[in-house]
This record gives structure tokens, C-alpha cells and sequence, in this order.
């Protein structure tokens, strides 16, 4: 048997808790349960399988399953047969399908139906399975593990440049807070989807990082979800604020709290990424639940988790807490182009920077908003192919996100300097969805914003100009849409006006859309609006 256990690779980390702990738990689904050396067993075996297929080391795999067993072999058995793992969201239509696959160079895709190849990719329905050891293939932490395609303000998606290296520092700097998020004798909810690297290696790669035991779950039920928590007596649970909205609904349906404590009841850690959670859903998980959530940030280039109120161990809403061990935040002056390092020195008329008292907490001054830098053994290599746009000479990381640190230093995010719409933790960038929006005959022009949704956190607005002497509706606009854009994608409200506003530079200006309070006055979905003559 091929000696991984001092590897850094989530194929390494299964094999070192098989032998750990042989019989102990691993992953329980609705369906069946396997032991840390079942799973072991099963990954052997896909890996020799992808081996038995000509796939050489450094070869990419995609794979868009949803969340189950089937997942774990093909990525964990990919690993091990030292292949590239493409992770594939499964809500992907088939041209966002296509363009991942061709910008990655995958040799393979692992997909459910019966599909001979899609855009001249060879389809497997699930981990191929072969006899015989797993190849001999050296466990480099330096070596790329997963492309993870996040969009690109391009509007095309990214494959930033995950090693396992990167990977297996981020549950390092995450076992290093006390307490750790998941310790060896806890049951860990994995609804995330795993595609996502947050489910990924904060959700898997902590499990196997610890051998601790996951209950997996395909897709997010809320009510099926409690009952599971409750049965399993679930005792960590990374989750995102849809998940903890829809618990507290359940709660409201049911007119009690009682299904709600009692799926908690063995919680020992909750926490909360991908989105911001909402103050009103925090103090409500604290009174009703009888637990605390943790909210933490994060990001695909940081393997993802950067920053937690757990680390600092002060919960508090709206905030994000301190960076993790091992990690450097930095807050740098969107004003100047300054090292990072440099933001806490005074500027030069010695006066506090702009929002530092002003746009801070109410407890006291702080320091901020500034871009939120970062730098750490977690950072990803850039984007693929050739490393662009990745941690600069001295390792730092530019997030585009704004925050601001409060009296206690504690960092609260304001706002993204980009465009980014998060849809439920999920990236949406407007260039691509006006990309597809314009090709619409219909339309002479559109943009697209984010606006405040109390179920996603944001949700899609599309503003478009008709050209002239067209007709169209919303719901024609929006099914146009869904060919081509993942559901989450797809503009939930569409708004006419007859002209757009353009920059100096003849851009569409998003900016002065949301500066126009785009909020209301939406047209319905089968009302038919017309460009003007």
C-alpha cells in the first residue's frame, strides 16, 4: 500500500485516518455509512481506476456531482492517482459547462446521464473504478490539487490555482483557534455543496484533516435537515445564512421552537461564511436555538477561510471577527497605493483617515475602511494557466473588500469594491449575465446590479433599454436567461428604462443605477413593454 500518511493532500489525510482510525465513522449519508478504512478502500480503487484510463499526473478531471459518496470517490480517488480536480457547480447549464472544460483543458469529465462527451470531453457517469494497487504518485504539497472557477470581472470565470499545500494550511490555521471548529470525536453537517470550496475544505477537508465523522446530505431540506441533525446528534455545523434563515422559518411553520433546540442540542460549534449574516437571524439563532453562530470570511483564493469571530473569541453580529493563526490582515488605503503594512501608520497631516470614527462602530474609533489585504501559507498560486493575478512579490492578496476595524479590533466588512452580486454565498458577476441579456433581439442595452434580498442576501436586477420597435416581457427575458446562466444567475426582477446612463468613457455606469435607488417599480413577468419608436 502506497505510504501517503505524511502527505498534505485530502487523499493523504483519508489514508492517515484509515489507519488511525480503522472503524471509526466516516461519512454517513441517507443511504449508507463507511468507516475511515472503507472509504480509504474506495478511493483505492478510483484511483486505479482514472489511472487505468491513461490519465497521467497534472491531468485535469472535472467533476459535477452533487453532494454524496459518488463525489467523494471520484475527486478523493482523482487525488490519489495524482490528477488536477476541476470541481463543476451543479446548477452549470451547458455552456458555462463547456467553457470550464475548455478553459481548463480537462481530459475528463465525471457527470451523471448517459453522455458519450461534451465539447469533445469524455464523459464518465461516476468514479471509474480499476484492480489493483492505486499508482505511486509523490504527495508534493506544492503541487496543484484543484482549479476552483470562481467569476472573473471579465465576467468570465476564473480557475484559481488551489495546491494541496494551500489547502492543508487553511485547516491548520483553522485547528489552531481554540476551540477548533471540528475536533476527531465530533459529527460534522456537510450540506454545503462541495463543489464550493467552502463545503470543500472547510466543510470535507476539515473532517478528514481531524477524522472526525461527516453526515452528508445531497441537497439543503430544512425540515429533513433538523431531523437528521437531531438523529445523528450533529455536534459541528458549517453552514452559510440561507441555512440558518430556513431553519428559523421551519421554526415559525411549526409555531415552536421545539424541533429547532432539539436539532441543536448536540451542537457544540455553528458557524456562518459565503455571505453576510443578517444581525436579525444571529440574535434569533441565540435566543430560539440556544446557540451561538460564528460568522467568519472568506474567499476561493484563500482556500477559503480567512478571518473568524471564533478566532478572536468576542461574537458579535456584523462582524468577521480577527484574522485566523497564521494569517496577516492588513487594512490598505484605497486612496494611495501604500504597502499594505504601512495603513496603521498616521497620514501625513496627522489627522485620523477618512471613516476611521465616522463610518466605524459606535462603541468608540477604530481604523478603516481601507481594502482588506491579506497574506499566508493558504493563498492560492493566481489563476490559470499562468499564475496571473495571484499574491503580489511580498505575499500579499488584494480581496476588494472593504472593512473597517472596530474599537476592539475586531474587522467588520462595509462593502466590495467591485461589481460581485453574492447570491447566497455564490459569485455572480453583471458583465456576464449583460453578456447574455444583450444577445436577446429585444435588447438594445442592459446592466446589471444587486439588490437587497432577505432569503439570499442579494439578489439579480437586470435594467434594460429595448431597441426601438421591440417588444419583449420579463418572463421572456428571464427564461433567455436560463439557457445560458446558472439559476442563481438569472435576474429575479427586470427593470425598462428608455435610456441607460453612460460614464465619460462611454461605459454603462452601474454605479449611477444603484445611485438611483433602482428598488421599486419592476415590471410583472408577463407584462409585454415596448422600445420606444
Amino acid at each position: 500500500m502506497q505510504d501517503l500518511e505524511a502527505g498534505r493532500s485530502l487523499a493523504a489525510l483519508v489514508r492517515a485516518a484509515a489507519r488511525r482510525r480503522p472503524d471509526a465513522p466516516a461519512v454517513v449519508t441517507r443511504d449508507e455509512r463507511l468507516t475511515w478504512a472503507e472509504l480509504d478502500a474506495a478511493v483505492d480503487v478510483a484511483a486505479a481506476g482514472f489511472a487505468a484510463r491513461d490519465l497521467a499526473p497534472g491531468d485535469r478531471v472535472a467533476v459535477q456531482l452533487p453532494n454524496g459518496l459518488p463525489w467523494l470517490r471520484a475527486v478523493l480517488g482523482a487525488l490519489r492517482a495524482g490528477l488536477v480536480v476541476v470541481p463543476v457547480n451543479t446548477a452549470y447549464t451547458e455552456p458555462e459547462l463547456e467553457y470550464v472544460l475548455a478553459d481548463s483543458g480537462a481530459a475528463l469529465l465525471v457527470a451523471p446521464g448517459a453522455r458519450d462527451g461534451i465539447g469533445g470531453v469524455p464523459v464518465c457517469p461516476g468514479a471509474p473504478e480499476g484492480e489493483g494497487p492505486p499508482p505511486a504518485v509523490a504527495d508534493d504539497p506544492d503541487a496543484l490539487a484543484f482549479l476552483c472557477y470562481t467569476s472573473g470581472t471579465t465576467g468570465r470565470p476564473r480557475g484559481a490555482m488551489l495546491t494541496s499545500g494551500a489547502l492543508r494550511a487553511n485547516q491548520e490555521q483553522c485547528l489552531a483557534m481554540d476551540p477548533p471548529p471540528v475536533r476527531e470525536d465530533d459529527v460534522v453537517l456537510l450540506v454545503l455543496p462541495l463543489f464550493h470550496v467552502y463545503g470543500l475544505n472547510a466543510g470535507f477537508g476539515m473532517v478528514a484533516a481531524t477524522g472526525a465523522c461527516a453526515v452528508l446530505e445531497e441537497t439543503f431540506d430544512p425540515r429533513a435537515t433538523l431531523a437528521v441533525m437531531a438523529e445523528e446528534h450533529v455536534s459541528a455545523v458549517p453552514g452559510a445564512p440561507p441555512m440558518y434563515q430556513a431553519w428559523l422559518a421551519v421554526a415559525d411553520a411549526a409555531g415552536s421552537d421545539t424541533d429547532l433546540r432539539r436539532a441543536f442540542a448536540a451542537v457544540r460549534v455553528a458557524s456562518s461564511g459565503a455571505a453576510p449574516l443578517p444581525e436579525e437571524v444571529w440574535t434569533a439563532m441565540r435566543e430560539r436555538a440556544a446557540i451561538t453562530v460564528w460568522e467568519g470570511y472568506g474567499l476561493t483564493e484563500a482556500a477559503p477561510v480567512v478571518a473568524s469571530t471564533l478566532a478572536t473569541g468576542r461574537p458579535k453580529p456584523d462582524c468577521i471577527g480577527g484574522p485566523l493563526p497564521g494569517i496577516e490582515v492588513a487594512l490598505r488605503d484605497t486612496a494611495d497605493t501604500a504597502d499594505p503594512t504601512d495603513v496603521d501608520a498616521p497620514a501625513e497631516d496627522d489627522q485620523p483617515r477618512e471613516g476611521t470614527e465616522e463610518e466605524g462602530p459606535d462603541d468608540g474609533p477604530g481604523e478603516g475602511p481601507g481594502e482588506l489585504w491579506i497574506r499566508g501559507a493558504n493563498l492560492f498560486s493566481g489563476y490559470w494557466p499562468d499564475g496571473a493575478d495571484g499574491p503580489d512579490a511580498d505575499g500579499w492578496l488584494g480581496t476588494g473588500d472593504l472593512a473597517y476595524r472596530d474599537a476592539d479590533g475586531d474587522l467588520h466588512l462595509v462593502d466590495r469594491r467591485s461589481d460581485l452580486i453574492l447570491v447566497s454565498g455564490f459569485n455572480v458577476y453583471p458583465a456576464e449575465v449583460e453578456r447574455v441579456l444583450d444577445a436577446h433581439p429585444a435588447v438594445a442595452e442592459s446592466a446589471v446590479i444587486g439588490v437587497p434580498d432577505p432569503r439570499t442576501g442579494a439578489a439579480v436586477r437586470a435594467v434594460v433599454a429595448l431597441a426601438a420597435g421591440q417588444t419583449v416581457t420579463v418572463g421572456e427575458l428571464r427564461e433567455h436567461a436560463a439557457a445560458s446562466l446558472a439559476r442563481y444567475k438569472v435576474p429575479t426582477s427586470v427593470q425598462f428604462l428608455a435610456h441607460l446612463p453612460h460614464s465619460l468613457t462611454g461605459k454603462v455606469s452601474r454605479a449611477r443605477l444603484r445611485e438611483l435607488g433602482l428598488t421599486g417599480a419592476v415590471t410583472d413577468d408577463d407584462e409585454e413593454v415596448g422600445g420606444d419608436g
